[in-house]
């Protein structure tokens, strides 16, 4: 073969491609871009199998979504080599170099070589084999042969097994991305409400018999006109996005990762807004069109099963309105809704009455999908309507899942307008992973596996309050309410009491009630605050904090929708020392609401707990006396009874150790471990250990840094391997012991925490650094509050700077909310007691963490 032809053929490929995506970026029109691409390919693989010399007895065959012609800029070209028998030497050599001349030109061709058996037989045994050849479509060669093959291949079709499959396969690849469209980075094609799943409705469709895409769909029936232009027109915008993320890449690339979200929101026009970035603007309309797309998969795929799984059963009544057909809930008449609209209302509530449903028969659905319409202004004004929803929210079960379902098909964004305005709005915080609607019904489902008793055993304190709790429903309303007003500008706690306070005055809640839930909406984030960035072992702020909260009401339903709402940003920000926090906070602050005194345990009480610690383990009296002799008031303030009796029984006989004493133990909490050090105190100490665990992939989450009467640091330390590396702790406990022994050496130079570099989220969202210091409490020195970018080393860049103006940290609350890190500290030097010295403080701390 001469190597000029198909360089020629090369260039023309290319050249065609560069003219299709300019074209396409100048006028961008989908199909017109797909076809001709498909049709570019199609003549050059014609034009190879020609110069070749492929046997004319042989047939090339496009399949999968080259077969369906939606060739798109980055897509593999799948191709089918269809021969009558077994190939001969001279076929398999024409065949070798068909495929090199394909790479030759730069196709990234996957290609099979099949008989007519073979190709049944593999179908027969894999169902992406059998997808991929049900796409088939003729390209050159044999024309007959791939008659014969289409005959045979639907000869053997069982539409009811490949259905079957389809599904299970689906389901599957829902699960690979946790059943949620809502990722930040979502995968354009394989993502639940991706292009994958229209691609599925079109192949369980074709096992139907139903041809003509979704006017075919429409014209039997499963669809009205209006409904198959609105899906048409919504895969038409994800398939251009497609080819724009392609093009962009210059490869293959179907997830929208942040690193191209700016630019596509640019291509197409959309600009930043009061509000929200451009990139944030492209991002809520995909979340807008996957819901939607998820919509019509569900929708579609219960009907074409029905067609395809015809149920003779005869169904069941529920009441005069439903029955159950095949485990789906049924209207009894088609126009149910529009003669009985609160039909719609009471449909989900039977939903969540009955958990063996599997959920609505095709019909409902469809009805319940088109309900939509109905439900405005005047459907929302009704007193019946009213009184519905809320017999939902007091429902004893499956009040998620209704409401889950109520979303999904469009329903709660009309019946809750605010609602309906945060669907798919995403949060660039840095620690949600959801978007607005996700995480607030993730958060009211939280509130409700609280009431589960197989469940009690994840969070014992806060199941018992809830199964204690009266009108549990004003937790659910505060949990629908509580993020409501995001991305409006302002404080969207004080902007959701208002949607919160209008919700409860119009469904009939009382006054006590009604102020519950929009007290609850507007203070949901004290809680949390006040437990992770202040020290509740000082009696004043369980005091202040006491009196925000003013009732054990209050206080238990604060508690209750702050476990929830933390545990529902991400899967990776709860953790076990986090519920220790609330839960402490929560018990100190119910003792002094009940008594009228702070629940701190007085210096005596606290001893005398240690003592009996200390005496089974066999230690006299005088183990904690050696100790406790040189420490204050405030150091049995801050620490727990059993902490005392560890650090006494680590130190008993090392009092004036000249040396570091470095101990380790499992965290009493439940994650992590917990670490003393105990050492003749100087300045370096807290820069020194933040290096050390800064190298070792630990967070420091709490410190509780003590100097004694006679000038030794006794520093605590709370730290996680928040990578959760499966480490063999008793191997473990004892490196740190050993390591960080060796870093305290003072003749020991500060080894430097190892560069932590921004995360792509956290490039292409910034978020802002904020560093405030300002003066405590008399005798509490000064509270240095910061909020960034997290990322490796953010410790220990603080303590270098702290450590040059020689402040000293007493105490420090380390938050690490997903991506972000919101750090409090509590410091005392001589450069704070004047302006210029926090000025210059502040300045640094600054420019450290660009």
């Amino acid at each position: 073969m001469s190597e000029t032809p198909f360089a020629e053929l090369r260039e023309r490929l290319k050249s065609g491609r560069a003219a299709l995506a300019a074209a396409y970026l100048k006028k961008p029109e989908v199909f017109h871009y797909l076809t001709r691409h498909t049709a570019l390919v199609d003549s050059v693989l014609a034009e190879i199998s020609t110069r070749v010399a492929l046997p004319a007895s042989i047939c090339l065959a496009a399949v999968g979504g080259y077969g369906r012609s939606e060739l798109f800029p980055g897509s593999d070209v799948d191709a089918l080599l269809l021969l009558p028998h077994e190939p001969t030497a001279q076929e398999q050599a024409a065949l070798e170099n068909w495929v090199q001349a394909c790479w030759d030109v730069g196709l990234e061709i996957g290609h099979s070589v099949r008989t007519i058996e073979n190709c049944i037989a593999e179908a027969d045994a894999d169902l992406t084999v059998e997808t991929n050849q049900l796409e088939a479509r003729y390209v050159w060669g044999a024309a007959g042969l791939f008659d014969a093959f289409r005959q045979r291949f639907m000869a053997r079709f069982d539409a009811q097994h490949f259905f079957d499959g389809k599904y299970a396969e689906q389901q599957a690849r829902h699960a690979r991305f946790d059943d949620s469209a809502y990722k930040l980075e979502p995968n354009l094609k394989d993502s639940p409400g991706g292009l994958r799943d229209l691609h599925t409705i079109h192949w369980l469709a074709r096992a139907c018999g139903i041809a003509g895409g979704w006017n075919g769909l429409a014209a039997a029936n499963l669809l009205t006109r209006l409904e198959a232009r609105r899906i048409a027109h919504v895969e038409t915008g994800l398939s251009g996005l497609r080819i724009r993320l392609h093009l962009l890449a210059r490869r293959r690339e179907d997830r929208l990762a942040f690193d191209f979200q700016t630019e596509l929101a640019a291509q197409l026009g959309l600009t930043d807004s009061a509000h929200k970035r451009a990139g944030e603007h492209l991002m809520q309309g995909y979340y807008r069109a996957a819901k939607l797309i998820q919509r019509a998969n569900d929708i579609l795929l219960q009907s074409l099963r029905v067609r395809l799984f015809p149920v003779t059963a005869p169904p069941e009544p529920i009441d005069e309105d439903f029955q159950v057909r095949a485990n789906l809930l049924e209207a009894r008449s088609a126009d149910l809704f529009k003669r009985k609209p609160d039909a719609m209302l009471r449909a989900f509530i039977l939903y969540a009455q009955h958990p063996e449903l599997a959920g609505f028969e095709p019909a409902t659905l469809r009805a319940l999908w088109r309900g939509r319409a109905h439900i405005n202004a005047a459907f929302r004004a009704h007193p019946g309507h009213r009184a519905l929803f809320m017999s939902l929210l007091r429902q004893p079960r499956g009040i998620t899942r209704a409401l889950r379902a109520m979303h999904r098909y469009g329903l709660l964004g009309c019946i809750i307008p605010a609602f309906g305005r945060i669907i798919g709005q995403m949060q660039h915080d840095l620690f949600h992973v959801y978007t607005v609607d996700e995480h607030i019904l993730t958060v009211l489902r939280n509130v409700r596996r609280l009431t589960v008793p197989e469940l009690a055993h994840e969070l014992p304190l806060a199941s018992e309050l809830m199964a204690a709790f009266e009108k549990p429903e004003l937790l659910y309303l505060a949990a629908l309410f509580h993020d409501i007003a995001k991305g409006r500008g302002g404080d969207h706690s004080e902007l959701g009491m208002a949607d919160a306070r209008r919700f409860c005055t119009r469904h009939g809640l009382d006054k006590t009630d009604s102020e519950l839930v929009v007290w609850l909406v507007g203070t949901h984030l004290v809680m949390s605050r006040t437990s992770q960035k202040e020290d509740i072992s000082d009696p004043d702020v369980i005091a202040a904090f006491a009196a925000k909260v003013g009732s054990l009401r209050r206080l238990t339903a604060l508690y209750l929708l702050t476990v929830a709402d933390i545990r529902g940003t991400s899967p990776h920000v709860w953790n076990a020392w986090k519920g220790k926090l609330l839960e402490d906070l929560y018990k100190t602050t119910r003792m002094h609401l009940t008594s009228g005194e702070v629940a701190v345990s007085d210096t005596t009480t606290r001893q005398e707990e240690a003592r009996v610690n200390l005496a089974l383990y066999g230690l006299p009296d005088t183990a904690a006396d050696a100790l406790w002799q040189h420490l204050d008031a405030r150091y049995f303030a801050r620490f727990e009874a059993l902490d005392m009796a560890w650090q006494a029984r680590m130190l008993w006989r090392r009092i004036d150790s000249p040396d570091a004493v470095v101990r380790a133990r499992l965290s009493p909490a439940g994650e992590g471990i917990q670490v003393l050090v105990y050492t003749p105190s100087r300045a370096d100490l807290f820069a020194r250990i933040c290096g050390f665990f800064a190298r070792i992939q630990y967070s420091i989450l709490e410190a509780k840094i003590h100097t004694t009467r006679h000038g030794y640091a006794l520093d605590s330390f709370q730290v996680m391997d928040l990578a959760n590396r499966g480490i063999h702790y008793r191997d473990f406990l004892s490196f740190v012991e050993h390591e960080l022994t060796r870093d305290l050496d003072p003749a020991r130079p500060i080894q430097a925490a190892p560069h932590g570099r921004l995360s792509r989220h956290q490039r292409h969202h910034p978020y802002p650094t904020t560093v405030r210091l300002q003066a405590d409490a008399p005798g509490h020195g000064h509270m240095l509050s910061i909020t960034c970018a997290d990322r490796g080393g953010l410790l220990f860049k603080i303590a270098e700077v702290l450590m040059r103006h020689h402040v000293s940290v007493y105490a420090a609350k380390i938050d690490t909310l997903g991506e972000r890190a919101e750090d409090t500290f509590q410091v005392l030097g001589e450069p704070l007691n004047t302006p210029a010295g926090v000025e210059a403080l502040v300045a640094e701390i600054r420019e450290a963490l660009k």
